[in-house]
């Protein structure tokens, strides 16, 4: 690999493989939780606007568990952005640096990002636990719901940003954007 050229792609075999497989397992999972959840709130909304507007009821829960769904969705949804670098970023300097640069700077990067990552989870590990006996207003569950998707987040994210840390920039490869089988 000349200096100049971009680093390779995804390495086909060796640990950094499976561990590619291991997330890409996660992703998919993920991905199936997010269509049930997204489709669980547009459900709700909708049966709740038949109620109150053909049937002058109302779904006393609508309001809590739609939002409920659109937080799980969020939050499971934002370490997908991390595996295709799709979150906001400034790196007009960096492009202008070697590749070797940029790489080292990804990765340092990824190992920043990936620090943040675990005090958000520990830090609502810690939230939900507190959380845990309180009861949300309208339905007999713990309020502790609403923590544990950013858990999950942190979690899911840290290991894309351990991927990356490890296995550069373009661990993905062209990979980054298809969709795995979970």
């Amino acid at each position: 690999m000349s200096d100049d050229a971009t680093p390779s792609g995804p390495a086909p075999s060796g640990p950094i493989a499976h561990f590619r497989r291991v997330v890409d397992f996660v992703d998919g999972l993920s991905r199936w939780i997010i269509v049930l959840s997204m489709a669980g709130m547009a459900l709700l909304v909708s049966a709740q606007v038949f109620m109150r507007y053909v049937m002058s009821s109302s779904i006393d829960a609508a309001d809590e568990l739609s939002r409920l769904f659109f937080v799980w969705s969020i939050f499971l949804a934002i370490p997908h952005g991390v595996r295709r670098g799709v979150h906001v970023g400034i790196d007009v300097f960096a492009r202008m640096l070697h590749i070797r640069i940029q790489d080292a700077l990804n990765r340092v990067s990824a190992i920043a990002g990936l620090v943040l990552m675990l005090a958000v989870f520990f830090t609502a590990l810690g939230a939900a636990a507190d959380k845990w006996g309180e009861l949300m207003p309208t339905l007999s569950v713990t309020a502790a719901l609403y923590y544990v998707p950013v858990c999950i987040c942190a979690g899911h994210a840290a290991l894309h940003l351990s991927l990356f840390a490890v296995g550069g920039p373009h661990v993905w490869g062209e990979d980054a954007w298809k969709e795995g089988r979970a």
